[in-house]
């Protein structure tokens, strides 16, 4: 075999690199910095460093030189990022004309975790949206967890995202319901054993939480941190990746998790128990997105569709409060 075969036969054995990697690969170049490159991309520093030997790996070359004081590109680093821009960008540009030419206008693309699309205030969005505006489709996209939603919305893949809130504050989010928070653990634990429970009660529980720490906020209402009287939560070794590997973590004992009261109702399991703690607040659920989303026609339509929700919800809880009180009267 020629030295060209050879050759030839090596390139054809590399696995290219996904646009997603590519978009890590600039971001870190940005910020030359793991942690920030992490926070930016709602990702771990352990993830991020894992996709980018992904990178490195399939490439062939080393990208970045790190040490524990910096971090910087390589020659070959530099020479790449050309390349990974013109890519991502024919990435999008790609993802943009499908869309198009598959819609024949600028469909609505909303995001929503698997177990969202059973609630009420979901179902009734997407199904508002379809009949007062079959143009905009919408284009439902499930997505595994909460941070895929904020990478999709970040790199446009999505318009809006259901989504518990809080959310990072460059997004517009819009409440459709509250709901209260409730402790999850495992039904062999001896608390589960009390008819009502404290945060206190939980203190030498470990906690799971689905929201990556880069995103603090989140990441501190799930966990309850730090505890109305101060003090700091212990963590779990290893997060949840998904949300049933959270609750088959929590079975398992020792660990508790904090979750919105419609998990029980979805996902009800005789090794788990779900319990009220009655210091511990509640959550909001609703929609969000970006405020300078390219096509403001498709999220002002959205608002009115989430905001007639709301009327409607508060006209039927009007109505139930009136029936009460003439059934209590007679």
């Amino acid at each position: 075999m020629s030295i060209i075969d050879q050759s030839e036969l090596r390139l054809a054995s590399i696995d290219d690199p996904t646009a997603h990697q590519l978009r890590l690969l600039l971001t870190l170049a940005e910020e030359l910095h793991f942690g920030r490159a992490a926070r930016r991309l709602y990702l771990t520093q352990p993830a991020l460093s894992q996709q980018i030997r992904s990178l490195e790996e399939r490439l062939g070359v080393a990208l970045f030189h790190r040490s524990s004081r910096r971090v910087e590109l390589t020659a070959a680093g530099r020479a790449v990022l050309p390349a990974a821009r013109s890519a991502v960008d024919a990435a999008d540009e790609l993802r943009n004309i499908a869309r198009r030419m598959t819609s024949g206008s600028e469909r609505l693309r909303l995001g929503v975790c698997e177990s969202f699309t059973a609630l009420d205030s979901t179902r009734s969005i997407i199904a508002a949206l379809t009949e007062l505006h079959p143009d905009l489709g919408p284009d439902v996209r499930v997505l595994d967890r909460f941070s895929d939603q904020l990478l999709a919305l970040q790199s446009g893949e999505i318009d809006a995202a259901f989504a518990h809130f809080p959310v990072p504050n460059d997004l517009h989010c819009e409440p459709l319901a509250v709901e209260p928070r409730l402790a999850c653990i495992a039904s062999s634990d001896p608390l589960t054993e009390r008819s009502s429970l404290e945060l206190t009660d939980l203190a030498e529980h470990r906690v799971i939480s689905l929201v990556s720490p880069t995103f603090r906020a989140g990441h501190d209402f799930w966990s309850v941190n730090p505890r109305p009287d101060g003090s700091q939560v212990r963590y779990a070794a290893h997060p949840g990746s998904s949300f049933e590997s959270l609750l088959s973590t929590v079975s398992l004992g020792g660990t508790v998790a904090f979750v919105p009261a419609v998990a029980a109702d979805l996902y009800p399991r005789p090794d788990l128990r779900y319990l009220d703690v009655e210091d511990l607040t509640e959550c909001t659920f609703g929609i969000a997105w970006h405020p300078g989303n390219p096509v403001p026609t498709k999220l002002a339509i959205l608002k009115e569709v989430v905001n007639n929700y709301r009327q409607g919800r508060a006209t039927r809880a009007d109505a139930t409060e009136q029936a009460k009180v003439a059934a209590d009267a007679t």
